[in-house]
């Protein structure tokens, strides 16, 4: 039998973990990457002897990962070291009050109990309904393809039991009376592009995968565990090909052949899986097409996650005080992300998200120095006409002082680099439609089947993976969405494949 082949659009964490499974199962697989270094959203800058993971931070689930290397023979630990982080989170209000988020219950019943006696017993039932959902939401359905109504019809009454139609923070605050533990225990659907008072109540699965498997970060950052992929992926056989551009998906109506290339080469292939923006594949790369053109209106008026803002920075001295992960929550909370999702107003108050990655790993910054990167939760294009050029640096400084004035004293007399990348980067650099992070926003009606769908419903070679179909963003959810894709394209090839239980 003659060797199926497919291409790869993309090289993000969704666009490597599909391309191994195919691989690893015997399809001479190709990944093409327009920018000049893999990793897509988890990019890597190197400057001024400082090593800056652009994008994902938090590594959650990592038996999802192992899974990519065990279908592939080999052992993860032998090829990258994931580091535990504790605590997950180090979160601060503006008012003093602090908590130190965990899987240490002991610890999370003290703290709770500390400000909210009565919310000792609310947080245990509220762990009792995530778990629910995670067995639902994850265990089962996370790397199941919804490719047909039935499919939904299917889960609709655990969907209904589980009352996904109620929010994150309206399921919290049922169980959870206290404002700062409302917010402490909502906020993690930021984390995928999410609202917590729009998001479905099906993420608040994220609390109990934290608490199941914990929170790592890679040894060398994240970007190494994206050369950990590539490695493994070029290892068994597949190739990667960087600085190269997709100009079109050929296509003859009812299938596509392959892609062609911004230099006018071609590669054809059995099976196209794109892990672009889902917006820029039908708009752009299939634009010449009646389906294409057609699909891009359709997703253009869907409902689109945030976008970030974020500086890099680098400091000349290191800062004991600080955990690696920390939220910093402004005096609003409601009132700031209804600014981001519904108003599109750029805010004078913050939240931010503090990464600082050599409180674990102190290689990535020079000795004697600390790296960070600071993010802020911002709105997309489509809801705010910002001149971000002119906008970003004011906005940098106005963060730097805050972080100066919160937890960082002295911080701007000791910077030494920084870097921003705005939302205008993000649809520059990552073709991301109006610059939004995560791509669709994750609400109910955005979910699941009504997501963009693994396999396209008329070209039927042609594949997504990543944050815009199902399950949805972060780095769990697209290494999920490769799994579920990969079954498709593996059976839809007829190849077997090696399946790791």
């Amino acid at each position: 039998m003659t060797q199926k082949t497919a291409v790869v659009i993309g090289s993000g964490f969704g666009g490597l973990a599909l391309a191994v499974r195919l691989q690893a199962a015997g399809v001479q697989t190709i990944i093409v990457e327009r920018r000049d270094r893999p990793g897509g959203r988890a990019y890597v800058y190197e400057q001024d002897g400082f090593t800056f993971d652009a994008g994902p931070t938090v590594i959650t689930a990592p038996n999802a990962l192992q899974e990519l290397f065990a279908v592939s023979g080999q052992t993860m630990a032998d090829w990258v070291e994931l580091m535990p982080v504790m605590p997950f989170y180090r979160l601060l209000w503006e008012d003093g009050f602090r908590f130190d988020y965990s899987n240490d219950v002991d610890l999370t019943n003290r703290q709770i109990a500390a400000v909210s006696p009565d919310d000792v017993a609310g947080y245990a039932r509220f762990v009792e309904y995530a778990t629910d959902v995670f067995r639902e939401g994850y265990e089962r359905l996370a790397h199941v393809p919804f490719l047909d109504w039935w499919s939904m019809i299917r889960v609709a009454p655990q969907l209904l039991r589980l009352e996904s139609y109620r929010s994150v923070y309206s399921m919290v605050s049922s169980f959870i009376k206290e404002p700062h533990l409302r917010e402490a225990f909502s906020f993690h659907s930021l984390l995928v592009g999410g609202n917590p008072f729009k998001t479905s109540a099906i993420y608040t699965l994220i609390h109990v995968l934290e608490r199941k498997w914990g929170v790592f970060f890679p040894r060398g950052g994240t970007g190494a565990l994206v050369r950990a992929l590539v490695e493994l992926f070029q290892s068994i056989g597949g190739e990667i090909r960087l600085n190269a551009e997709v100009e079109r998906i050929l296509s003859n109506g009812t299938r596509v052949a392959g892609i062609r290339l911004a230099d006018g080469s071609e590669l054809r292939a059995d099976a196209v899986a794109s892990n672009a923006d889902v917006v820029h594949t039908y708009g752009a790369l299939l634009g010449h097409s009646a389906l294409g053109r057609f699909e891009a209106r359709r997703l253009r008026r869907r409902r689109f996650s945030m976008s970030l803002f974020l500086i890099y920075f680098g400091t000349r001295r290191k800062h004991p005080q600080l955990a690696h992960h920390t939220v910093l929550f402004g005096p609003r909370y409601r009132g700031l992300l209804d600014d981001i999702f519904e108003r599109g107003v750029l805010a004078d108050d913050f939240s931010l998200y503090l990464h600082a990655p050599t409180v674990t790993d102190p290689s990535l910054a020079p000795d004697g120095c600390e790296g960070f990167y600071v993010l802020a939760p911002v709105p997309h294009l489509g809801k705010a006409a910002i001149d971000w050029e002119v906008e970003g640096p004011r906005y940098r400084d106005r963060v730097l002082a805050y972080l100066e004035e919160q937890c960082l004293p002295g911080l701007r007399d000791d910077l030494l680099t920084s870097r921003i990348f705005t939302p205008m980067d993000f649809k520059t650099e990552l073709n991301a439609h109006v610059g939004s992070a995560f791509s669709l926003e994750p609400v109910l009606t955005q979910s699941a089947y009504f997501r963009v769908h693994n396999r396209d419903d008329e070209l039927e070679n042609l594949y997504f993976v990543g944050a815009g179909t199902h399950p949805g963003a972060g780095v769990p959810g697209v290494v999920g969405s490769a799994k579920a894709t990969a079954g498709l394209m593996l059976r839809d090839l007829g190849v077997q494949h090696r399946v790791v239980p």
